[in-house]
């Protein structure tokens, strides 16, 4: 813990995570995202941040990526307020994507790499955890 905040385990999961699910499936439909990476939240006084980056698969093999970035106010009376912004960042070859988190990660100043999850996570299967809708 540092005295201006904390990072939490970046696992997808909590009411921040499914609204950004929400919005990043208006971008993009939820069954052709092939893979979601997650960095830490960061949780400052009463706001939790967190940045996911998403990735479907072009005709050609190559990836197409997305970022969504949500702020989440957790605690006093504006509780459960909050904003997501989904960003379409292009394409690039699946080798490349390992570059491309790394400028995600210097771009919005994370200090933890991002975790892969499984987008059913996000978008059920017969093993839904995600979180309920809010």
């Amino acid at each position: 813990m540092t005295a201006t905040g904390y990072v939490q385990q970046g696992d997808g999961i909590g009411l921040g995570w499914t609204r950004t699910a929400e919005a990043l499936a208006t971008h993009v439909s939820p069954d052709e995202i092939k893979k979601i990476w997650v960095f830490p939240k960061l949780r400052r006084e009463e706001r939790e941040w967190g940045t996911a980056v998403a990735a479907r698969i072009v005709d050609d093999g190559r990836f197409h990526i997305f970022t969504a970035r949500y702020m989440l106010v957790v605690r006093g009376k504006e509780k459960g307020q909050g904003r997501v912004e989904v960003s379409d960042i292009g394409t690039s070859s699946p080798d490349v994507v390992e570059e491309v988190l790394l400028g995600v990660q210097g771009r919005t100043s994370e200090t933890e790499p991002a975790t892969e999850i499984s987008p059913e996570l996000w978008y059920g299967g017969e093993d839904d955890q995600s979180a309920p809708p809010s």
